[in-house]
């Protein structure tokens, strides 16, 4: 091949090579802010508090024992039921005391007799020594009988209505209006006073007059007071009343190393019973602290992070701060350290954001 022909080879591969070549990509845009609603941390009053296990007990509860001995031969009321004040609950067998009542009664009428003729004998001895018919001695004898009769009557009459004031024990009843306890006896059992087995019938318990006993660790002795707001909660955590201590224990347990503290629940619709067992949130203090939406909290690996819209240039990023958290305060957390009043905390889209990411905050 020649020196032209090769020439021409050259200069067509050339031109073939420089068809082929693409233009150059245009340089990549800055990646869109994203729109994101943000609060201001502000300072609100967070109340110091602690949550402790109470006791919820009534301020007036009776213990039904027997006074009297017997076989229980009727029971009027089942546990759970309300009765009124003076309303029987249950009968002891009442037939030996009714026997003693009627012997009483016998004895002091057979006693009366003796007076009634003792009394008519003294008159009758004092107008015939008047007359001198009779002896000073004779006359003197028919006033000691009479004394006597009628100190024999006297301790009749006693022991009469005592035997019949003991009938009022076999019925026993209500002492105030309240909610039966449980009943472990039964139609037919032998009851007694002194007996360990039988003494306790059931209980009596007012359920609109109820009071929370809670027991606080004895460091915070420097701290508990009269007038402690507390929080009775539900099942749910949810506080269902609000009242405060009305008493302080001037000691401590020495079981269980706890003050004793008592609040009275005034509430009669929430359901709770003697011995119930619930929580109770006991205020120590309140204090201005920052706040953020529970909303704007996110966990990783336990520990709590919320976003923040820092200035960056002419926009701003999102920021990842760690965060130390208190307690709740109705929708948002109190904040211990990790924000300052002013930041703005991004309350919305929180997980597709990532750090440093641009974001267009709104109100």
């Amino acid at each position: 091949m020649g020196t032209r022909a090769r020439s021409s080879a050259f200069l067509a591969m050339v031109a073939l090579t420089a068809g082929c070549t693409r233009p150059a990509p245009p340089p990549p845009t800055a990646m869109q802010a994203m729109p994101v609603n943000v609060v201001p941390v502000v300072m609100e009053p967070v109340a110091k508090t602690d949550t402790y296990v109470a006791t919820i007990k009534s301020r007036r509860s009776a213990t039904i024992q027997p006074q009297v001995d017997g076989n229980l031969i009727r029971i009027n009321v089942h546990s759970g039921d309300h009765v009124e004040r003076g309303q029987v609950l249950m009968e002891i067998d009442p037939q030996k005391q009714v026997a003693l009542v009627q012997s009483a009664k016998a004895t002091e009428q057979q006693l009366l007799a003796v007076y009634q003729y003792n009394e008519v004998e003294v008159k009758r001895q004092q107008e015939l020594f008047q007359a001198g018919v009779t002896s000073r001695d004779a006359n003197d004898q028919a006033e000691q009988s009479f004394r006597n009769s009628k100190a024999s009557y006297e301790a009749a009459i006693a022991s009469r209505q005592s035997q019949e004031a003991q009938l009022q024990y076999y019925k026993l009843t209500a002492p105030f209006a309240g909610v039966v306890g449980d009943i472990p006896v039964h139609v037919g059992d032998y009851v007694s006073p002194t007996s360990t087995t039988s003494a306790l019938l059931t209980t009596v318990d007012d359920n609109t007059q109820l009071e929370a006993y809670i027991f606080v660790p004895a460091e915070r002795a420097a701290e508990v007071r009269m007038g402690l707001p507390v929080e009775i909660l539900g099942a749910d955590g949810s506080a269902i009343e609000s009242t405060r201590v009305d008493f302080v224990s001037p000691e401590v347990d020495n079981g269980l190393q706890g003050i004793l503290l008592k609040a009275p629940v005034h509430s009669t619709t929430l359901m709770l019973r003697t011995a119930q067992i619930v929580k109770a949130r006991v205020t120590w203090s309140t204090a201005p602290a920052p706040v953020v939406p529970v909303l704007a909290v996110s966990r990783i690996g336990g520990q709590a992070f919320v976003f923040v819209a820092q200035r960056a240039g002419n926009g701003y990023v999102a920021h990842q701060a760690a965060v130390q958290l208190g307690d709740t305060q109705g929708n948002s957390y109190s904040v211990l350290s990790g924000l300052q009043p002013g930041d703005q905390v991004i309350v919305s889209g929180v997980q597709m954001l990532a750090e440093g990411a641009p974001v267009q905050p709104m109100s």
